[in-house]
């Protein structure tokens, strides 16, 4: 059976993504402290978004518990690698040099980035040359 592809987070959802992803299955109630001073996101602006995120598929509601609890459904490297793979196609034309050409000089690395992504270039090589 084919792999569905998940649905594509607006910039909104994501930024509740990030919450679920750093602490984990939350309230609607802690969703919104962690994104009150970032954002100024309000409760009822936190439970709408969770709830059509609920509907799209990008997280998970619990509702054993009085309070309800949501998670992300997938990890986050895999919405990063959706999104990344389609940054790729449309703006780079699946050119994975320009997207990392463009993406360093944007924002340059520090050491210990460069060093990552020089591991990660030679794990590669190394692979491909198997």
């Amino acid at each position: 059976m084919a792999k569905r592809a998940l649905a594509k987070p607006t910039e909104a959802e994501l930024a509740i993504l990030r919450v679920l992803w750093e602490r984990g299955p939350s309230t609607v109630r802690e969703v919104t402290e962690a994104l009150r001073d970032a954002r100024g996101t309000g409760y009822t602006t936190a439970l709408k978004l969770l709830q059509i995120m609920t509907e799209k598929g990008l997280v998970r509601r619990n509702d054993s518990a009085r309070s309800h609890v949501f998670e992300a459904s997938a990890p986050a490297e895999a919405t990063q690698r959706q999104l990344v793979g389609d940054l790729l196609d449309k703006a780079f034309g699946g050119s994975a040099r320009q997207l990392v050409m463009q993406a360093l000089a944007a924002k340059p690395a520090g050491p210990d980035e460069l060093a990552a992504i020089r591991r990660l270039l030679d794990e590669l090589e190394r692979e491909s040359g198997k």
